[in-house]
């Protein structure tokens, strides 16, 4: 369990709604039964922290999740904004005070909801000052529209600046136990009590292919190389919250497996020399 600002609980290991769309993270998933299946079936087995953002799909994912779950008993969704689609795969930050109040209230429609409870900038706009982004955020969250603000893909510089102008929760940035290029981060997030939310948990390329030092580990284990990558995000550190997506019942009840692996010293020192 994390508290997330220090008030809204969740469990550590969340779902990743970006894989139920189509190719590209364009357009509606090939099935869209099973997408609804999947985010069901996260709920079902305990998952309460979904996150998605309204340029999966765009809007998609979005509209899945509200299908599938609302009225959200019990579960809470992390929404982000600030990423305009032009096709499969193209992604363009786009930050303008008044873009990012239309995202918010789209969002709102789209997710059912009169209160989003984590709405995270998912790109600085480099063209916007920071100010201006956060300020309309800010301003969106005392008026009730946005509970908590998130950030996404920052440094530690961007983090400490963007706190000086809005109060921020949490970090989304790529992380797992192949990259750790964010591990100042992670640390600064540590320090200062923020959720690190890392995207990507358990890309871990060649390190899972047959004969690799995490194949051969999660072998030893008893457990699949992505559950091993995701117990060792968990016991990296308590400000955690890995959100692996899926598009995939049977993946989703592996990862979710992930939770209840508890790493020796000797394993997790093992993974952590992988990085």
């Amino acid at each position: 369990m994390f508290l997330i600002g220090g008030d809204l609980p969740v469990m550590r290991l969340g779902l990743g709604a970006m894989r139920i769309t189509g190719p590209g993270i364009w357009g509606d998933p090939a099935d869209r039964a099973t997408a609804i299946a999947v985010l069901r079936q996260a709920a079902e087995l305990g998952v309460d922290f979904i996150d998605t953002a309204d340029s999966y799909g765009p809007y998609v994912s979005e509209d899945l999740i509200a299908e599938a779950l609302h009225p959200y008993q019990g579960v809470t969704i992390a929404t982000k904004g600030g990423l305009v689609r032009t096709g499969p795969d193209q992604w363009h930050p786009v930050g303008r005070p008044a873009y990012l109040r239309q995202c918010v209230e789209m969002s709102l429609r789209r997710l059912r909801l009169e209160t989003i409870e984590l709405y995270q900038l998912h790109r600085i706009d480099p063209d916007v000052p920071l100010a201006d982004q956060l300020g309309e955020l800010d301003a969106l969250r005392r008026e009730g529209k946005i509970a908590r603000i998130g950030l996404s893909e920052v440094s530690v510089a961007q983090v400490a600046e963007a706190r000086l102008i809005a109060p921020i929760v949490s970090v989304q940035n790529l992380y797992n136990v192949a990259n750790r290029q964010s591990e100042d981060v992670l640390e600064y997030c540590e320090r200062e009590g923020l959720a690190f939310i890392p995207w990507f948990p358990i890309a871990t390329g060649r390190l899972a292919a047959p004969g690799g030092r995490l194949a051969v580990l999660a072998r030893q284990a008893g457990c699949t190389p992505a559950q091993l990558a995701l117990a060792w995000l968990l016991r990296r550190s308590p400000v955690m919250l890995p959100i692996p997506g899926t598009g995939s019942p049977d993946h989703l009840a592996e990862n979710v497996g992930a939770a209840a692996i508890e790493l020796t010293d000797e394993q997790f020192a093992a993974l952590t020399a992988l990085g």
